[in-house]
């Protein structure tokens, strides 16, 4: 896989962490819900659907061939989401 593909897969890795972390803080809605069954097809659904875009648009950029490096990207912009939503609150508190 040559360099390009590589940085491609990088920035899209980090990007799809940061919305997946979005698409889970509003499934957390569905969650707190008081139907148990709308509570387990809401989580089941988001997961399967965010799983199965990853893999079509990783499929688009590199034939589908998953690197550690972009599951490692995938956690980081989850992580940093988390982060900019805590820094978000806080000043938002203020």
């Amino acid at each position: 896989m040559d360099l390009k593909t590589q940085i491609i897969l990088i920035v899209f890795s980090f990007f799809y962490g940061f919305i997946f972390s979005i698409f889970l803080n509003i499934n957390y809605k569905f969650i707190y819900s008081s139907k148990p069954f709308i509570k387990i097809l809401s989580s089941f659904l988001i997961i399967i659907i965010a799983v199965l875009v990853y893999f079509i648009s990783i499929k688009k950029i590199n034939n589908a061939i998953l690197h550690p490096y972009s599951i490692i990207m995938v956690i980081i912009g989850f992580f940093v989401d988390i982060c900019i939503n805590r820094i978000i609150a806080k000043k938002t508190k203020k």
